[in-house]
């Protein structure tokens, strides 16, 4: 979940979990709000087996049997030489404390196993600062792990498939209650488990104003959360893939109502608990109230870490994030001593000192990409996410961002290797997503040279140049608005015969590895890979097909926005300056052209308010969290309002340019010239309120 992401692509999002009586699939029964109570404690018992239940009918269309792949070996032992420590520990270290002095991270835990054991576990700078600053512990300290909780969701699902209480290729309308179920929106056919682990349900993705919560009082319970931000479907499952914590926080939901447990207990008694993850929780640090789950233990609540945002001079602490409103999607707080325990249980086929967690079949299946979205793109192995590493080696895992901590949790079954890392700054984003993979190429090798093809790509230039824009956004009000800056991708190729990719976050560098369309990063080993189509891309999967950027026609650029705004802006400054220097003269002017001119002069200050007020609210953008918890806020509603009603005002004044250009006597009426102007910034000013209402800006309702 990478939050860095909802203003540069994205976020995830947690809930809090409150789940009812009837655990039958498909049951229309509604939840029972439970009342807030103390974490229930795992107890080892001998373990029953379920009866599966059988869903009830519903009309739908036939499914496609999706089959998980053959079972591997348990307690896997890499075949290769282990690493040494104390080398491994040497090289870590440059690493880390390079990055945080370069970067400005306060501070950052790491824990690293191989062949079922701890190989390092250590902490780096501080997990609190002020006026009694802590070190991060390794052992002790919590951290936020964002969406590494949604491979915790993923094992409660298929923990609920090997009961044979859910099926993945079942709609997942059949294991939800009924008030968020999910309507067809004129699609033929229906969200099934397997499309949400692939994150392609066809969800758009929204954010701002409710995936986070810095006041307690707003926290919501998940079922609440999931009736009031159900995002729009936009395209058929199983196509498009978009990356949802929406769909994922429905999987949670659906998992733990096949046991009749609220979903944090869920995860505490089949997962946490067993493992000895006695420092791991999907519990937020709120007080007690009705209708929530349990609180954080308080014996866990004071070792969370403080999450920091570097303003330029100085470490500014952040609220406490919460997030329990969406918990499986982006919930768990953890130490790295405990998630060096998780590593190591996924590593080992779904169990760990005596403790089977999921079955070698289920293993199987999470080393192992459920449907690509194109031949050479990476994919999601249901639910885990897949990673090109140095050498050729592949891992699985998940990365994940709040608005202050980065994480990053990888094994590669090949090497026996897990490597989990977090940071409490949002700066800490290059750090946790390259450390894996520059272990795997300092100890195991790179990966070999991508062929030159920059010739061929000089030459071929026209095919992938361009601006692409993100499916992983908002298609709806003012959240569409920003989704279309930030979303948006510009790729050119450079005099070295390499294509630059420049979006809202930065830019990357990638090299062709064939004339099909699919490339490498210059700097490390992801893939992304373009559609191509008569030559031509149309479009191209991110390195883990979270995404599928579009390539936008001459009509979709953002170039309509910027030169439409220039010149409205211009207008305006004429307009408003021509109306105070006509204050003086005695100019002569028809009843009609007077109250036209007046329109005008009225749009334009609406139009200069709504464009200031745009550009102080983007000076708000090197903040996320200000953007994220201030959500449309007030800045953004003044300029959306002027916007709405100078379009409104567009539409007469385009009405009455005809009768402007009608006039009455020569000397009762505006000059030639000044019916020119007049019409010039008519045009202007359409033109603006067109693109605007295309671009979802002039709705200050629709957030």
């Amino acid at each position: 979940m990478s939050v860095k992401s909802v203003l540069k692509g994205g976020l995830a999002a947690v809930l809090s979990l409150v789940v009812g009586a009837a655990p039958v699939a498909g049951s229309a029964q509604e939840p029972v709000a439970a009342t807030p109570s103390a974490p229930i404690p795992y107890t080892p018992a001998p373990k029953a087996q379920p009866k599966a239940a059988t869903p009830p009918a519903r009309p739908r269309a036939a499914p496609t049997a999706v089959a998980l792949p053959a079972a591997p070996v348990a307690n896997v032992v890499a075949p290769v030489a282990p690493i040494d420590p104390a080398q491994l520990e040497a090289f870590v270290d440059g690493v880390v404390t390079t990055s945080m002095s370069r970067d400005h991270i306060a501070g950052v835990t790491v824990s690293i196993v191989q062949n079922g054991q701890v190989v390092m576990k250590k902490g780096y700078g501080f997990d609190r600062l002020g006026d009694h600053p802590r070190r991060v512990d390794p052992d002790r300290s919590l951290f936020r792990l964002a969406s590494i909780s949604k491979t915790f969701t993923w094992i409660s699902v298929m923990r609920q498939v090997e009961a044979g209480r859910m099926r993945l290729d079942a709609p997942i309308n059949l294991y939800l209650p009924e008030s968020v179920r999910v309507p067809d929106q004129g699609f033929a056919r229906e969200i099934r488990v397997i499309d949400l682990m692939n994150h392609r349900p066809g969800f758009e993705d929204r954010a701002f104003g409710q995936l986070f919560e810095k006041d307690p009082a707003r926290v919501r319970p998940m079922l609440t959360w999931l009736k009031q931000e159900r995002p729009r479907r936009e395209w058929a499952p199983g196509t498009i893939p978009a990356y949802s914590n929406y769909g994922v926080a429905l999987a949670g939901l659906a998992a733990a109502r096949q046991v009749n447990k609220p979903f944090e207990q869920m995860v505490e008694q089949e997962i946490t608990g067993p493992l000895g993850m006695t420092r791991t929780t999907f519990r937020d640090r709120y007080p007690p109230r009705e209708g929530l789950p349990a609180p954080m233990p308080a014996s866990l609540a004071g070792d969370v870490a403080e999450g920091y945002f570097w303003n330029g001079t100085r470490f500014t602490p952040r609220p406490y994030e919460y997030v329990s409103q969406a918990a499986p999607a982006g919930g768990v707080s953890s130490t790295a001593g405990d998630m060096a325990r998780y590593m190591t249980m996924l590593l080992n086929g779904g169990t760990l000192d005596g403790q089977t967690i999921f079955n070698p079949q289920t293993s199987a299946g999470f080393r192992t990409v459920s449907d690509r979205a194109a031949p050479g793109a990476g994919g999601f192995a249901h639910g885990f996410m897949e990673f090109q590493l140095p050498g050729n080696r592949v891992g699985y895992g998940h990365g994940g961002s709040t608005l202050s901590f980065m994480s990053n949790m990888v094994v590669i079954p090949e090497l026996g290797l897990g490597v989990f890392i977090s940071t409490n700054t949002e700066t800490g984003y290059g750090l946790e997503a390259s450390l894996p993979g520059r272990i795997v190429e300092r100890f195991y090798g790179p990966a070999p040279a991508a062929p030159r093809l920059s010739q061929w790509l000089k030459d071929n230039s026209g095919a992938f140049g361009g601006q692409y824009l993100s499916s992983r956004r908002a298609f709806h009000g003012m959240e569409k608005f920003v989704g279309l800056f930030n979303g948006r991708v510009t790729a050119k190729v450079d005099g070295q015969g390499q294509l630059v990719l420049k979006g809202f976050d930065g830019a990357s560098i990638w090299t062709p590895l064939d004339t099909a369309g699919r490339f490498q990063s210059a700097s490390d080993s992801r893939v992304i890979v373009f559609t191509m189509q008569d030559g031509r891309a149309t479009g191209f999967y991110d390195s883990i097909a979270s995404r599928y950027s579009k390539r936008l026609n001459f009509f979709g650029g953002d170039g309509w926005l910027i030169w439409a705004a220039i010149l409205a802006g211009l207008a305006s400054i004429v307009t408003v300056v021509g109306a105070l220097l006509r204050l003086r003269l005695n100019l002569r002017q028809t009843t009609v052209q007077a109250r036209a001119s007046l329109l005008q002069t009225i749009q334009a200050v609406l139009w200069l308010i709504m464009l200031v007020s745009f550009i102080l609210w983007f000076g708000k953008v090197g903040d996320v969290a200000a953007i994220f918890y201030d959500w449309p806020g007030a800045l953004l509603i003044i300029a959306s309002s002027c916007g709405l009603v100078a379009a409104l005002f567009s539409v007469v004044v385009v009405i009455l340019t005809p009768f402007v250009w009608q006039g009455g006597r020569r000397v009762d009426s505006f000059t030639q010239g000044r019916k020119l102007r007049f019409t010039w910034t008519t045009a202007a000013f359409l033109l603006f309120s067109v693109v605007l209402a295309c671009w979802g800006a002039i709705f200050p309702w629709a957030n």
